[in-house]
């Protein structure tokens, strides 16, 4: 049976760094994202460079680029995102 990304298609890992005091507000945002063609399909709050790891899923590589920068990267708060795409190495 075919898991629920092999039938989205692409999946990747947005890093997400958030200006000080902009944490909780950017969470907010990123919880209500619900794109048409791509999704943000888990979200965690994580230590260290980065403030947040999402994982995002969509049809194509493109689908996924417009999630990051139409919806993720305009989020008041949000101060850089670094994409990491998944791959299958076998």
């Amino acid at each position: 049976m075919p898991t629920k990304t092999a039938r989205r298609g692409m999946r990747a890992y947005v890093l997400i760094e958030t200006a000080p005091g902009k944490t909780k507000t950017v969470k907010k945002e990123l919880s209500r994202i619900a794109g048409h063609a791509s999704t943000l399909a888990h979200l965690d709050a994580v230590t260290g460079p980065y403030d947040f790891i999402a994982q995002v899923e969509g049809p194509t590589l493109d689908a996924i680029g417009r999630l990051v920068t139409d919806e993720i990267g305009a989020i008041d708060g949000v101060t850089r995102t670094t994409t990491c795409v998944a791959v299958s190495l076998g």
